[in-house]
């Protein structure tokens, strides 16, 4: 589930002009190009951190939860923080973003109650950590699917990785 969450959260960092520019485009430009350049890397690495012990990777407890203290849960409040701290000058894209940093946040509320459910051994825990996962993943594509929108309407192609 969380591979997916990746492949819907790739984005490339480069951008082709299809028209003139105007301040929706040129906010977009400067989001993927410049504000956005390294969060894609810091969710990449919290998402294959947790992959890498998770589902069919899955050993032990104790191998999930020293993956989730050590690499995902840094990893991921990293790229809340810069998330939070992206700069947009377009009420349109500020939207747009504000789904991806609700959708992160939910991921990262997964990722921390799947660490108090281990601590607490409580599998009740763990479905609803896969549940906060499965409504952070729905956001984030909804992000992705609304950026692509503006993008097009503003001439912009992202292209992906």
């Amino acid at each position: 589930m969380v591979k997916r969450v990746l492949a819907v959260v790739v984005f490339g960092l480069l951008l082709v002009l299809a028209g003139c520019g105007g301040p929706v485009q040129d906010d977009i430009l400067n989001y993927i190009n410049e504000e956005m350049k390294s969060a894609q890397d810091l969710e990449d690495k919290a998402v294959s951190a947790y992959e890498g012990v998770a589902g069919v990777n899955y050993t032990d407890d104790q191998t999930m939860y020293d993956a989730l203290v050590n690499e995902v849960i840094p990893n991921y409040t990293e790229l809340i923080t810069e998330l939070e701290t992206v700069s947009i000058e377009t009420e349109e894209l500020k939207k747009v973003h504000e789904i991806y940093l609700s959708g992160a946040n939910l991921q990262f509320s997964a990722f921390e109650k799947i660490i108090e459910a281990i601590e607490n051994q409580d599998s009740n825990m763990i479905a609803e950590a896969n549940q906060l996962l499965e409504e952070g993943r729905l956001q984030i594509e909804d992000y992705n699917d609304k950026l692509d929108e503006l993008a097009k309407e503003h001439n912009v192609e992202i292209e992906k990785e």
